[in-house]
């Protein structure tokens, strides 16, 4: 009876060397329990650590004051995008700064990080995004396919790009020459045809970006959100040191900075789901052109 007494005494003492363990992995439990995300607050919100950064890059294409087609957002929602972004405390980063924290180039970035790209070169990016990147002083990357500019009537011009350079917060990268269809090329040209339109895509648009605007081109966003690994090694040896799919979803440190992936923007992308897709939890859909 007494041995009894004596080893009910030790479980139950606080200072028993066994109480404090018991008392130690219970509070781990009750902690995941508390908090079953924490394991996702910490890749989501934790900057200190280059393994565990996410970030979400937005691609918008159009604006106008109705949605046109598939690819156009009403300027009022991208203006609402802007607020919310600076209400709720994320910082607009530009997307150099991303890429050269991929190459171990800069220090940790803002826990709320986002990127804002517009890809094609439309005219109203001109009209209609432009005013609101300066009213908000938002940083954004365009990806210009330039056989369209200053010559089809849906596009920007050269000067207008030009002003957009000179306001300090528009940077200028590739888009190929004339956004092709890789997929579509490779079936109907030969291989000699294929490879040579490839690098003509690649260099041509870099080349002509540089000579007109006076910038450095060294980014190339997939026309169509097409790549594999030959276009991949094609891009690396002209010299494009980070590409960007249309995958829905954020970017890591540890994805392929040749593939990283983008959000497409849609008018529906506002509201409740603009929430959900900042937290990483937008829901997938088919991506139509």
């Amino acid at each position: 009876m007494m041995k009894k007494l004596f080893i009910s005494r030790i479980k139950i003492s606080p200072r028993s060397p066994l109480c404090r363990r018991w008392v130690y992995f219970t509070s781990l439990i009750l902690l995941f329990l508390i908090h079953p995300t924490w394991g996702e607050f910490k890749i989501k919100g934790d900057s200190s650590s280059s393994s565990e950064i996410q970030i979400p890059i937005l691609l918008y294409h159009r604006f106008g004051p109705v949605v046109a087609d598939s690819m156009t957002i009403q300027t009022t929602v991208f203006e609402s995008h802007l607020k919310y972004l600076i209400a709720h405390n994320y910082t607009v980063i530009s997307l150099r700064q991303l890429v050269d924290f991929h190459l171990k180039k800069a220090p940790s970035l803002p826990a709320r990080s986002v990127v804002i790209v517009a890809d094609d070169g439309h005219k109203s990016v001109y009209t209609d995004m432009f005013p609101l990147i300066k009213k908000y002083r938002i940083p954004v990357t365009l990806f210009l396919y330039p056989s369209a500019i200053s010559n089809a009537s849906y596009a920007m011009t050269w000067g207008q790009l030009e002003e957009m350079k000179n306001s300090g917060l528009v940077e200028f990268q590739s888009h190929s020459f004339w956004h092709p269809n890789f997929i579509k090329d490779k079936k109907r040209l030969k291989e000699a045809e294929y490879e040579k339109s490839v690098n003509m895509q690649m260099t041509k648009s870099k080349d002509t970006i540089e000579k007109q605007l006076n910038v450095k081109v060294d980014m190339l966003a997939w026309p169509f959100g097409i790549y594999d690994d030959d276009l991949i090694k094609t891009a690396i040896k002209w010299k494009y040191i980070a590409a960007f799919t249309i995958e829905r979803r954020h970017t890591g440190s540890r994805d392929n900075i040749m593939t990283l992936p983008r959000y497409l923007m849609t008018n529906s992308d506002r509201d409740k789901s603009f929430e959900m897709l900042l937290r990483g939890n937008s829901s997938q859909r088919k991506v139509i052109y």
